[in-house]
């Protein structure tokens, strides 16, 4: 692949990084700061104008085009932000944010067409997640991930998530079970593509599915949670082997199906630690 030396897959500028990209996530434009700034001194008057020309701090942020909703204006900051979140978490999967690298909030703001300020926000919570790290005065790193971390977070999925499959396969009728058979086929599907950030959305749903039957929403965040982590990959796959363990991953969805389906429980468990932790 070429190396262009100026700009990484997200429009950064990153030392030796290949350009690629046409695989960027792209999250829609929004007016720049500055642009709005500009409006909103000419609604106040000139001298609001010169205030924002002499960089005097305001607490403007990019707004975006507001639907009415029965005659309401809807808020939407917040929607931008997500964006930018889910964005940044596809790049994470894909591998297109390196690890080790550090990026701007003002260089990712310019990419997205946004201010710094929901990127800041956004990276604040893939800090939260562990994702990324703050590098004062410079931007946030993203987390070289090790073989433990991975091995970890298989082992708290496995204690959280056996017994409650478990009990529900004791209790979930299979005419249930069969109705996931659509999800676990995407997996499949998603898997033969060889695209880690389409499988990882698909995967998320097949699990999602299977644990909103137990009915327990605080169960259902820290499992996503725990499985967005673990989907983030280690340094130094190659693609191939990537692939493959991504096809055999999807197969177990469709066997642990069917074993919920039989109530057949020491399938169940044996499956279910083997998805989690391969052993």
């Amino acid at each position: 692949m070429e190396q262009t030396g100026s700009r990484d897959v997200l429009g950064f500028a990153v030392t030796g990084a290949p350009d690629v990209r046409g695989a960027a996530v792209r999250v829609p434009t929004q007016p720049r700061a500055a642009d709005v700034d500009r409006e909103r001194g000419a609604a106040r008057g000139p001298a609001a104008v010169g205030g924002a020309a002499r960089g005097e701090h305001t607490h403007s942020e990019t707004p975006i085009p507001q639907p009415r909703v029965e005659g309401r204006h809807v808020v939407q900051r917040s929607s931008v932000r997500g964006q930018i979140v889910d964005a940044l978490r596809t790049a994470l999967v894909s591998g297109e944010l390196a690890p080790g690298e550090v990026y701007s909030a003002p260089a990712l703001g310019e990419r997205f067409g946004v201010s710094a300020t929901p990127v800041r926000e956004a990276m604040q919570q893939l800090a939260l997640e562990g994702a990324v790290e703050v590098v004062p005065n410079r931007g946030f790193r993203v987390v070289e991930r090790c073989a433990r971390e991975l091995a970890e977070l298989a082992e708290i999925r496995a204690l959280i998530e056996v017994p409650v499959m478990l009990r529900l396969a004791r209790t979930v009728a299979a005419a249930r079970w069969a109705e996931l058979r659509p999800l676990a086929e995407a997996t499949a599907r998603a898997a033969s593509s060889g695209c880690r950030a389409t499988y990882a959305e698909s995967d998320r749903a097949f699990h999602r599915a299977v644990l909103t039957l137990a009915g327990n929403e605080q169960l259902l965040r820290i499992a996503d949670d725990l499985h967005r982590r673990a989907q983030w990959p280690l340094v130094g796959i190659p693609v191939s082997r990537a692939r493959a363990h991504l096809v055999a991953d999807a197969a177990e969805h469709a066997a642990l199906l069917e074993a919920l389906i039989a109530q057949d429980l020491t399938v169940v468990q044996s499956l279910v630690r083997e998805h989690f932790t391969g052993a």
